[in-house]
């Protein structure tokens, strides 16, 4: 009994020095980032290192915020528009077809899933084209709806939404028609209320993918004014200068709301995730 209580004891230990190297070498990038956001370009591309900068440039924040060439602030709103819009759209659109596709009894809804699932392997670059130039017929060129609309659905999220209505218990629902409620009051009433640490899983995935999105808003926001987060980052890399400290500066205030996303519901990404109950 000593033995086994005495390697425990050292598992733990391990276990704990394990999970502490791994800390410090994740944090490694975010010091990095923040001690070149307080610091001047000299410093950062000097011959000399320094751990901590002598003097913290807590200036560089209103130089971001105030530089005309790039709307940082804009670019801030319109990424927090288009992830929140994005989010609750996927949630709403896929929840809802996830769930029709689970529980609804109709002779080629088996079908219409396998086809939901042939779209996932359809390459990203093979549609670009296509809804650009129909984006673009709407008129939808620098505006919310070409950053949103066309992101409103994904078969991935149909698929797990489906996977986990399928152990969704089916008492709950048949209680609830006993109660004369259909499809639609059992989901909105019974079904998503039992489901909010799935929902809150779903939104976080969403959130991060919407504020990350680099590529469609760049082409669609071409008015600097129309600019999500990262394509203003992206504009501090010319072919002529780099300014680093703002490029760092602004990398820092950009994760905020991801950090501040993922603290708030991190407890339910693992446990909504583990309950997709892939079933057939």
């Amino acid at each position: 009994m000593t033995t086994k209580r005495r390697g425990g004891v050292t598992g733990n230990a391990g276990l704990h020095a394990a999970t502490g190297v791994a800390a410090f070498l994740f944090l490694i990038p975010f010091y990095v980032m923040l001690r070149n956001a307080l610091s001047t370009d000299a410093h950062i591309t000097g011959e000399h290192w320094e751990l901590f900068p002598t003097h913290l440039r807590w200036g560089n924040i209103g130089e971001l915020f105030d530089d005309p060439s790039v709307p940082f602030a804009r670019s801030l709103v319109n990424s927090m528009v288009v992830a929140v819009c994005m989010t609750a759209g996927i949630l709403l659109v896929c929840s809802l077809a996830g769930y029709a596709l689970a529980r609804i009894p109709y002779r080629h809804a088996n079908k219409i899933f396998y086809v939901v699932l042939g779209t996932l392997m359809v390459p990203t670059s093979v549609t670009f084209v296509p809804s650009f130039v129909l984006v673009s017929s709407l008129g939808w060129v620098d505006t919310y709806r070409g950053l949103i609309i066309p992101g409103l659905f994904s078969g991935f999220t149909c698929f797990l939404f489906r996977q986990y209505f399928l152990g969704f218990p089916k008492e709950l629902e048949e209680a609830a028609r006993v109660d004369g409620l259909g499809y639609w009051g059992a989901y909105w009433r019974v079904v998503v209320p039992n489901s909010l640490n799935f929902f809150a899983a779903i939104a976080t995935i969403t959130f991060i993918n919407g504020w990350n999105a680099f590529l469609w808003p760049l082409v669609i926001g071409q008015d600097p004014d129309s600019w999500t987060v990262q394509v203003a980052l992206s504009s501090y890399i010319t072919n002529q200068t780099v300014v680093f400290h703002q490029i760092f500066m602004a990398t820092a205030i950009s994760i905020l709301p991801l950090l501040l996303v993922f603290l708030f519901l991190q407890r339910w990404l693992v446990q909504g995730i583990a309950q997709t109950g892939i079933k057939g």
